[in-house]
């Protein structure tokens, strides 16, 4: 009973000792690499604010509202899946305090998709009382893959400086026991830059408009990777 009892004792220790072992125990190297990309924005958000603020020559915000859609249909936008709805209040202080009609407004987002048509939109709007327009922010479409991209070609990166750093010492990686990423991406623009530069062009008559020749600074996306390399 006893023999049997070490043994089992031996073989306990054993596998607790397995279990417990981690990369640590291992000898290894730590690289970290990254890689980035510049890519122009596709996605541009446009906020709309529209309200009755104009007491003397009161236009309704229904009004407003009618030639926004006018204005932006004329310009073979998809009202349905490009306009939402983000807000919608009244001024109800105003309304007790001077017995006055209630001062409603509303706020639109707008989805467009390159710059020449934001800037036919603000000057569009703008030419039919409704100036409040801004850009909201921007994106680009297929960031997850762009992201997944540069991820490969920081480990690829990693894996080569390794390489690099251990062939002197005639010693070779293994493989990767420990990885960790990290992504980021940065909406790189000056909005009151772009939205200055439209306004200025909004002054003429809208058939003499030209679209003005406005580009968003590119957006940066970058990957990080941290790998422990096992090595020979």
């Amino acid at each position: 009973m006893k023999k049997i009892t070490w043994i089992a004792l031996l073989f306990f220790t054993a596998f607790s000792f397995a279990q417990n072992k981690t990369f640590l125990d291992v000898s290894y190297m730590e690289m970290s690499a990254s890689a980035d990309s510049l890519v122009s924005p596709d996605r541009i958000y446009l906020s709309i604010f529209i309200n009755e603020l104009d007491e003397k020559n009161k236009i309704s915000v229904e009004e407003l509202e009618a030639k926004m859609m006018n204005e932006l249909k004329a310009l073979q936008i998809d009202t349905k899946k490009q306009l939402t709805l983000s807000d919608l209040g009244s001024n109800f202080k105003k309304y007790f305090l001077k017995k006055k009609d209630v001062i409603k407004n509303k706020k639109y987002s707008l989805q467009l998709f390159d710059t020449q048509t934001a800037g036919k939109v603000i000057v569009a709007l703008e030419e039919v009382g409704i100036s409040n327009v801004h850009i909201e922010k921007t994106e680009y479409s297929k960031i997850e893959a762009l992201q997944l991209a540069l991820r490969t070609k920081a480990m690829q990166r990693a894996k080569i400086q390794a390489e690099a750093l251990l062939k002197p010492l005639n010693q070779k990686i293994k493989g990767a026991i420990h990885i960790t990423e990290n992504n980021s991406s940065g909406y790189l623009y000056s909005r009151n830059a772009d939205v200055h530069e439209v306004m200025v062009m909004s002054k003429s008559l809208k058939e003499e408009y030209q679209a003005p020749d406005i580009e968003f600074k590119p957006i940066n996306v970058k990957a990080f990777v941290f790998v422990k390399f096992a090595i020979e």
